[in-house]
């Protein structure tokens, strides 16, 4: 018997600002990012998954978009402790998922997406959950897309 849950991704307002602060710092030094280093643009922000169980199975996105815009979902690839490390360019998962609602679209709940990419994306992330309680992801917010208008959550099925 298999049932299905649906995670919620929430924004980590403290590693947004720890991440933003290494950005001022390095500008108000006149310093340079260390080689293969990934700074937060102003349009990022960093979102958590939390997971209650390991054994999971890719089911679905849920994206909603309040307004038109885009939305680009990057993956990390370790526990990540930014108190102690920078976030590399190296540990950036792909593919990427990229989820976007154009203006002629009338209702919110016709987000278009890349689907082949964004069901790798889900099954890479169910197969981290088993050695895995967090995630940590970036999310890009372009063309209209702000964190008040996103509501972003992915379906797993568990196995029992």
């Amino acid at each position: 018997m298999s049932t299905k849950v649906e995670l919620p991704f929430r924004l980590d307002t403290q590693l947004t600002e720890v991440m933003s602060l290494r950005v001022q710092s390095l500008q108000q030094r006149s310093q340079q990012r260390q080689e293969g280093e990934r700074l937060l643009k102003p349009n990022e922000a960093v979102y958590r998954l939390d997971f209650s169980t390991q054994s999971l199975k890719f089911s679905h996105w849920m994206v909603r978009l309040a307004q038109p815009g885009r939305l680009t979902i990057t993956a990390t690839s370790q526990l990540w402790t930014p108190d102690l490390t920078n976030l590399m360019t190296r540990q950036l998962l792909e593919p990427t998922g990229v989820f976007w609602r154009m203006a002629a679209d009338v209702s919110a709940a016709s987000v278009q997406c890349y689907e082949a990419d964004t069901a790798e994306f889900g099954e890479r992330i169910a197969e981290l959950a088993k050695v895995r309680k967090v995630m940590y992801f970036l999310f890009a917010f372009a063309e209209g897309c702000s964190p008040e208008t996103v509501d972003c959550s992915i379906t797993f099925i568990v196995d029992t």
